[in-house]
C-alpha cells in the first residue's frame, strides 16, 4: 500500500519545494487567521504557481466566508479544498471543487454516520478533538476509534511525527497522512530532516 503524504502549514516557497523534493504528494496552506501558520491568498497562489506537476495544493478553511475561499481557489485550477469547520455538505459542494472534510474524532462519536454525511467528499480527514481548537493540536487521538469499512478514503492527522508514523500506517492503513507541527523547526517553518524522515516512514510503513 502506497500511503500518500500531505505536508500542511506551508508558509514559504522554500519549504514547499523542499517537501516536494522529498516526495510529498500534497502541500497544505492554512487560511485561518488565528493560526500561526496562516498565509495570505496571494502568497499561497504565488507558491502554487511554482509547484512541480502532480503535487496537489490543498486550501484549508475553517468556517470561512465565500469571498476568502473564492480569492484563493480562483488563483489556480489546481486547488482542492479542506473544510475544517462545521461546514455542511451543501456548503462544501457550492465551490465546485474536489474537497475533503475534516472530522475531529472523540470517544462516543459515530464516525461512520459522520463520514456518511459527506457522500460527495473525495476523502475524510480524521483529526484529534480538542475543545475550541479546529485543528493543529499536535495531539494523537485513539486510532481504535476509527471503524473499519468507512465509505471514504481516510486521511489521518493529529500528532503525527517521524517517530510514530510507521505505527500509524501499520495500525490504521490510511489512504494518506497529514502532518504540520510534527515536522517543524518552529510554527510555520519546516525541518528538512524531519520532513524527509516522516515521508520515508510513511512510504515504507
Amino acid at each position: 500500500m502506497n500511503c500518500r503524504v500531505k505536508i500542511c502549514g506551508i508558509t514559504n516557497l522554500e519549504d514547499a519545494l523542499m517537501a516536494c523534493r522529498h516526495g510529498a504528494d500534497a502541500v497544505g496552506f492554512v487560511f485561518y487567521a488565528k493560526s500561526p501558520r496562516y498565509v495570505s491568498p496571494d502568497m499561497a497562489n504565488s507558491i502554487v504557481d511554482k509547484l512541480p506537476p502532480f503535487v496537489t495544493p490543498v486550501a484549508l478553511f475553517v468556517d470561512a466566508d465565500a469571498a476568502l475561499i473564492n480569492s484563493v481557489i480562483n488563483g489556480s485550477s489546481r486547488w482542492i479544498i479542506q473544510f475544517h469547520g462545521g461546514e455542511s455538505e451543501a456548503e462544501c459542494l457550492s465551490y465546485q471543487r474536489p474537497y475533503m472534510k475534516a472530522l475531529r474524532v472523540k470517544r462516543g462519536d459515530d464516525v461512520t454516520a459522520l463520514v456518511d454525511q459527506y457522500p460527495s467528499a473525495i476523502a475524510m480527514l480524521l483529526d484529534a478533538y480538542k475543545a475550541g481548537v479546529p485543528g493543529g493540536t499536535g495531539e494523537v487521538f485513539d486510532w481504535a476509534l476509527i471503524p473499519d469499512g468507512l465509505s471514504k478514503p481516510i486521511v489521518l492527522a493529529g500528532g503525527l511525527t517521524p517517530s510514530n508514523i510507521q505505527q500509524a500506517i501499520t495500525q490504521v492503513r490510511p489512504y494518506a497522512v497529514d502532518v504540520s507541527g510534527g515536522v517543524e523547526l518552529s510554527k510555520g517553518i519546516k525541518s528538512e530532516s524531519k520532513v524527509q524522515e516522516f515521508i520515508s516512514g510513511a512510504k515504507c510503513g
